[in-house]
C-alpha cells in the first residue's frame, strides 16, 4: 500500500491531523515530542467509481464504495517533531528519518498561525514566522541522505567509475530501502547538473546537492498549513503559497470533532464536505454545539477543514497518480470469484498496460500478451498509456 509521510516540527498539530486522517486515537498533548514511536494508520482518498458508468452494483475487496464514490486505501504515518540538526540525532531525529524510509510523499505540517516557536514550544499566536520552518526540513533529509551515501563514497564511487558501471543503477540499489528507483537518481544527477562519468570527483556539495535534488525527486514534499481557524493564520496561509510549495489551509481539530460527531450519528457529515448536518442537536451539549459552530464559519471560509484535501492532493497533484480498476473478465467485469470491480489500484499517470500487468503480479508482466479496455472492448498493446479511472483486463500467455 501506498504510503504517506506526515511530518514537521513538534507540536504543530501532526498527530492530531493523522487523528483526523484515520479516526486513530494517538496520544495528543501540547508539548514537544508527545509522539516517539510512529503513528501508522490508513486514509482513503476518494475517486468516482466505474460503477456508476456501468450502472451496477460493484463488489470492492481493497477498497470501499459508497453512493458511487471509491475510497482506496492509503498508508499514512506520523513520525516524531523533526528540529534542526535531526540528521545527527538532535531530538529524536535519527528515529524520525528512518520511519520515513519508504514514504512516497511527505506532508509538512506547519503551524501557520505562528503559536509556536522553532523547538516546537508553544507561543503567542503570530509571534513566529512560519515561513522559517518550510525550508529547514528539506535541508534535514538531504543531510541525511548525504550522510547515508557518504559513509564510503570514495570507495563506492571508484569502483563505479573504474569498473564502468551504471551509477544511477549502483545508487539505487545502494538506497533502495527508501523506494528510490533508478530512473529517480538518473533525474536528480541531470537536474544537479553534476559529471555522471567521474563520481570520485564529487565534493561534499556536489553530493549535498545531488541527494537534494533526489529528495525532491523521490519524496515529494507539501504543506499543510494547519491551525488555518486561528486569524493570524490567514496572511500566512498566503505568503507560504507564495513561496512555490502546494500548500493547503487546515484545520485538523476541526475535522476531528466533524468526524467523531459524524462517527457517533450526531451529524452527517462527508469528510472534504464544505457543510454538514445535524442530526440529533438533543444529544449534543451547549459546548459541543458552540465548537460545532465555530467549525461551521470555518467551512464556509476555507470551503473545507482541508484534512481530506490534503491527502488528495498529495495522492493526485503531488505524486500524479491515477486510479485504474483490474479486471478478469471484461463483459461482467469482474474477478475469478465473481467479484464485480474487486480492485482499485492509484499507479503513476504514464503507466503503460505492461507495466501496469508488473504492478498485479510480476508474472503477468512476464507473459503480458495484451491488455483489453472493458468500456470500448478494444485490444490495448502494452505501450497503451493508462487513464484514470480505466477499467482493464491483462491477458497473458498461460502454462508459467
Amino acid at each position: 500500500m501506498l504510503e504517506l509521510g506526515l511530518v514537521g516540527k513538534p507540536n504543530t498539530g501532526k498527530t492530531t491531523f493523522f487523528n483526523a486522517a484515520t479516526l486513530a486515537e494517538a496520544p495528543v498533548a501540547n508539548y514537544p515530542f508527545t509522539t516517539i514511536d510512529a503513528n501508522v494508520g490508513v486514509t482513503s482518498v476518494r475517486s468516482r467509481c466505474p460503477c456508476s458508468d456501468f450502472e451496477l452494483k460493484c463488489n470492492p475487496q481493497n477498497s470501499r464504495c459508497i453512493d458511487g464514490i471509491r475510497y482506496v486505501p492509503v498508508r499514512i504515518i506520523d513520525v516524531a517533531g523533526l528540529v534542526e540538526g535531526a540528521h545527527i540525532g538532535r531530538g529524536l531525529g535519527n528515529k524520525f528519518l528512518d520511519n520515513l524510509r519508504m514514504a512516497a510523499a511527505l506532508i509538512h505540517v506547519i503551524d501557520a498561525a505562528g503559536a509556536t516557536d522553532a523547538e516546537g514550544k508553544p507561543c503567542s499566536p503570530g509571534t513566529h514566522d512560519p515561513m522559517e520552518d518550510t525550508g529547514f526540513l528539506e535541508v534535514e533529509i538531504a543531510l541525511w541522505l548525504r550522510g547515508l551515501l557518504a559513509k564510503d563514497w570514495p570507495k563506492f564511487a571508484r569502483r563505479a567509475k573504474f569498473e564502468e558501471l551504471d551509477l544511477a543503477k549502483l545508487i539505487a540499489e545502494r538506497l533502495s530501502g527508501l523506494g528510490i528507483k533508478e530512473k529517480d537518481v538518473a533525474i536528480a544527477i541531470k537536474q544537479a547538473g553534476i559529471d555522471r562519468s567521474n563520481p570520485d570527483k564529487w565534493s561534499d556539495d556536489d553530493l549535498l546537492r545531488f541527494v537534494s535534488e533526489l529528495r525532491r525527486v523521490s519524496k515529494p514534499i507539501m504543506l499543510a498549513a494547519n491551525k488555518a481557524d486561528l486569524p493570524e493564520a490567514e496572511k500566512n496561509v498566503d505568503r507560504l503559497r507564495q513561496s512555490g510549495y502546494l500548500v493547503v489551509p487546515t484545520c485538523s481539530d476541526a475535522e476531528l470533532l466533524l468526524r467523531r460527531a459524524s462517527g457517533k450519528g450526531l451529524i452527517s457529515y462527508e469528510p472534504g464536505s464544505d457543510d454538514f448536518k445535524v442530526l440529533k442537536p438533543e444529544a449534543i451539549s451547549g459546548p459541543q454545539l458552540r465548537a460545532l459552530e465555530l467549525t461551521s464559519k470555518l467551512l464556509k471560509k476555507w470551503g473545507s477543514t482541508g484534512v481530506q484535501q490534503v491527502i488528495e492532493k498529495a495522492i493526485y497533484e503531488l505524486l500524479e497518480l491515477i486510479v485504474v480498476y483490474p479486471v478478469e473478465d471484461e463483459n461482467k467485469l469482474t474477478d475469478k470469484k465473481g467479484n464485480v470491480l474487486p480492485d482499485a489500484f492509484l499507479v503513476t499517470k504514464g503507466t503503460t498496460a505492461r507495466e501496469f500487468a508488473y504492478v498485479i503480479h510480476s508474472d503477468l508482466g512476464e507473459t503480458f500478451i495484451h491488455a483489453i479496455d472493458a468500456r470500448t472492448k478494444r485490444r490495448l498493446g502494452e505501450e497503451y498509456v493508462l487513464k484514470d479511472r480505466d477499467v482493464i483486463r491483462i491477458v497473458a500467455a498461460k502454462g508459467r
